[in-house]
């Protein structure tokens, strides 16, 4: 029997919604970014619960930029809590390192 993915977030006024299958996560939005994009959360779970232990968004900022990877928004390295990378993929997508907390 096959599962079906589920509303797990919705704010219908902005139009976004979030679904979930599982363990996978799925959010679409419409007209608010303005290509695609593909969005990580450090500092939360598949259920948007925050997480006791996880990779500050500033440390993953650090780990990518001794990479040699460039960063289209960087944040404040002695910054705390919420906070935003965007890079860009080779295929011209961005990629949003979002940490709500």
């Amino acid at each position: 029997m096959k599962s079906l993915a589920l509303v797990f977030l919705v704010d219908q006024s902005q139009n976004w919604l979030i679904m979930k299958n599982g363990d996978t996560v799925l959010g679409l939005f419409q007209g608010m970014f303005e290509q695609n994009i593909l969005t990580f959360n450090p500092g939360w779970d598949q259920n948007a619960a925050g997480l006791s232990e996880f990779d500050d968004v500033r440390e993953i900022q650090q780990q990518l930029k001794q990479a040699g990877v460039v960063l289209d928004n960087e944040t404040d390295p002695c910054g705390s809590g919420p906070a935003n990378i965007v890079l860009t993929d080779p295929d011209g997508n961005h990629i949003l390192i979002d940490q709500h907390c």
